[in-house]
């Protein structure tokens, strides 16, 4: 008896295991994207010579790639990986999006 009570309970952690690792999958996409994304701006551009609009969008870029850094090591966490010195490793995560990841801005003009 006891034994046929706890099926229910397996097959729920089951669940909630594929469902964290699925998470983690998409959240780990998404910051290699944004990451991505930042490296493209930065091969088309010249730093040095950024208009003030192309210095915002890759403010905007570094920002996008600090939260999605933010939600997964966040995730990872939740699924009991804590070091996030490997994420920063095996992501190439530069130190400005690092330093980026769980800051908000606040928007322009307000």
């Amino acid at each position: 008896m006891i034994e046929a009570a706890r099926k229910p309970v397996v097959a729920l952690d089951y669940e909630l295991a594929q469902e964290m690792a699925s998470a983690l999958g998409r959240l780990g996409r998404a910051l290699e994207t944004a990451l991505q994304a930042l490296a493209a701006f930065d091969a088309g551009h010249d730093r040095a010579a950024l208009s003030a609009e192309a210095q915002q969008a890759r403010r905007d870029l570094v920002a996008a790639a600090g939260h999605a850094l933010w939600q997964f090591a966040i995730q990872r966490e939740a699924c009991g990986l804590r070091d996030s010195r490997q994420i920063m490793r095996d992501y190439r995560v530069p130190p400005e999006v690092q330093n980026s990841m769980g800051a908000v801005r606040r928007p322009a003009g307000r």
